[in-house]
């Protein structure tokens, strides 16, 4: 594969048949020059070797990249239901929250109002809830109206509903309405850590006043934090749900991190590849979400036509081998490589050289040949 000193001697031996026509010398490439023709002095001088590919089924790695990524129900944004000025706050970015700490204290006229209105409503809903009772008494006796049940008994309900609303809006700013009572009414409210995790933002400070759709802070539940993987196009047939794989970073590719695939995208973008996520084994804390990573895909393929290295030459990007049509006569084939293995490599979608002759030492040589002839 490396003859490269016998380039020379293949020229010198072109540039003496000029002198008088010899025959098969070396004959005119084809139009897009993937066809070259060696006389008897220069195949003996170039030593190829000829073989047939085979059958294999070769383990390797696929090398891939991709960024640490958090599912939207991982990702939360903590906001105030009713708003309000920050009046105690001590996170910051990447701290550590339990679930039910305390991540924020809020103070508002409004939330004084909205307590009075509760308990304003309850007392009302008591008197009213009386009145019904008696007039439902009233009525059994013969001694009432029904204009009056009717008007009690809408009173009630009236009250019974705006009772139910007020509870619901004190729960939303973590007040309990259970035990709230006219001593211990507040102008403060907490706001509380929803699951163990860490904070990614903080977007407020202590005095700053919030509306409802503001968000203060953003955190993050590492529990389902993943790898989300670029797999190119050609590459998808090999990879399988549970499959392994180890992660590392640019700045610490020693350090490996052990995953398993978890699912795989049935869309090709226009980069040609998909997304590959995957679940962390033991997920490290250092790990950050966007953090960029990559990764060595392990895989085994399928029985393929594979080729030895040294018969796989690669020109603008893409790889060749050199097939015989005849003697002395090579043509310069494109090939699809895949997986490599002890001087092996298997080639993707090759059926059409199943039994076909082909070049190996000596390929490269074949190549810089035909390039050097091209370029003359």
């Amino acid at each position: 594969m490396k003859n490269i000193s016998l380039i020379p001697a293949i020229l010198i031996i072109t540039a003496c048949s000029q002198k008088a026509p010899a025959p098969a010398a070396t004959e005119k490439t084809t139009s897009t020059e993937k066809i070259i023709t060696l006389s008897e002095a220069q195949l003996q001088q170039a030593g190829l070797s000829f073989f047939k590919p085979e059958y294999k089924s070769l383990s390797g790695s696929i090398r891939v990249s991709g960024v640490i990524d958090v599912p939207p129900q991982n990702l939360v944004s903590v906001s105030a239901a009713m708003g309000g000025y920050v009046v105690m706050t001590k996170l910051l970015p990447g701290m550590a929250v339990k679930k039910g700490s305390l991540l924020a204290t809020l103070q508002d006229e409004r939330y004084v109002q909205l307590q009075e209105e509760y308990l304003v409503t309850q007392a009302r809903l008591e008197s009213a809830e009386a009145e019904y009772r008696r007039q439902e008494e009233l009525q059994k006796n013969r001694a009432g109206t029904d204009k009056n049940l009717q008007q009690a008994k809408a009173d009630y309900t009236a009250l019974s509903v705006s009772s139910s609303a007020l509870k619901e809006k004190l729960r939303l700013i973590n007040i309990n309405p259970e035990s709230l009572n006219d001593k211990n009414l507040s102008r403060n409210i907490p706001l509380y850590a929803p699951f163990d995790g860490f904070v990614t933002k903080v977007n407020v400070n202590v005095g700053k006043h919030v509306a409802p759709s503001e968000t203060l802070f953003e955190l993050v539940d590492p529990g389902d934090i993943h790898l989300n993987l670029k797999v190119f196009e050609k590459d998808l047939n090999q990879i399988r749900i549970g499959q392994s794989l180890e992660a590392f970073t640019t700045a610490n590719p020693e350090k490996k991190h052990a995953c398993s695939i978890i699912l795989i995208g049935k869309t090709i973008n226009t980069e040609r590849n998909a997304e590959v996520h995957c679940h962390f084994n033991n997920y490290d804390q250092a790990l950050l979400p966007g953090m960029m990573m990559n990764a060595d895909i392990r895989v085994t393929g399928q029985q393929s036509l594979s080729v030895p290295e040294e018969a796989l030459v690669s020109f603008e990007g893409k790889s060749y081998v050199f097939a015989t049509r005849g003697k002395g006569r090579f043509e310069m084939l494109e090939v699809h490589p895949g997986l490599k293995e002890q001087g092996w490599i298997a080639l993707n979608n090759a059926e059409t050289l199943k039994d076909a002759e082909l070049v190996g030492k000596g390929a490269y040589t074949l190549l810089m040949s035909l390039k050097n002839k091209s370029e003359g």
